[in-house]
């Protein structure tokens, strides 16, 4: 397939930043169609729509569940020969593709779940073609506490803001929480990557009660969004962070 990739016209940093790697990744490919790597990518949320823009993307996740629902997603979005799943976790990495790297690998909502986080940003890291990208988005310590506070949780954002991990409890469902500056050295120490892009996921958006209204409303607020990613301390309380970072 040799769809090129539109510019993305939602309000998602992640999905533009994504969008502008991939661009790149066909340059240096001489038009050829970017190599994804999506581990943890479940049932395909960013799989199928990198797929649909001419990419060929192998998912690597540990539930066959989610794979039937990507297999079944890609089927119906007509890109089922260019999406590949793998059941398996981050540890089985170096049996796909032997040594060939990806031109950009994901981990979103990856490291909340590892038992070793390290271990998988060095997996992450050595499955990426040298020059290439690896963009990974993990749940933020600080929103977390804020929307516990918010909603009357007082006690668990008390726990969750003193826990090491970030975590409100032995139940809470993720084994951490990060800030911008764990994660940041988790990749560049770890990974031995270099980081070029720190940034906020939704800071504002899903603030907004409804859709904006026409008059420049949707752009005015992309426009607003994309300011508020890079700017701290509203990066540093967003939902999620975003991070690109490159292997030498």
């Amino acid at each position: 397939m040799n769809a090129r990739p539109s510019a993305p016209t939602t309000v998602d940093v992640v999905a533009r930043a994504l969008h502008d790697e991939l661009v790149a990744a066909r340059a240096r490919r001489g038009g050829a169609a970017p190599r994804v790597l999506d581990v943890g990518g479940g049932s395909g949320t960013w799989a199928v729509p990198l797929a649909a823009e001419g990419c060929e993307v192998t998912v690597v996740d540990s539930s066959a569940n989610a794979l039937a629902v990507l297999r079944s997603r890609a089927r119906d979005a007509g890109v089922a020969d260019q999406v590949r799943a793998v059941q398996g976790d981050v540890d089985a990495l170096a049996d796909i593709d032997g040594d060939v790297g990806a031109d950009l690998v994901l981990g979103h909502g990856l490291l909340e779940y590892v038992d070793d986080p390290a271990a998988a940003v060095r997996a992450l890291a050595t499955a990426t073609a040298p020059g290439a990208a690896v963009s990974v988005l993990v749940a933020g310590r600080w929103a977390a506490v804020l929307a516990r506070v918010v909603a009357g949780r007082v006690a668990e954002a008390r726990r969750l803001l003193a826990d090491p991990a970030g975590r409100w409890g032995r139940n809470d469902p993720l084994l951490r929480r990060m800030d911008t500056g764990e994660v940041r050295e988790l990749l560049e120490r770890d990974g031995g990557l270099v980081v070029e892009q720190v940034r906020g996921h939704r800071v504002l958006a899903d603030l907004v009660p409804e859709a904006p209204d026409g008059g420049g409303g949707a752009s005015d607020l992309a426009a607003l969004e994309e300011l508020a990613a890079d700017t701290p301390p509203l990066r540093d309380l967003a939902s999620r962070i975003h991070v690109m970072a490159r292997r030498r």
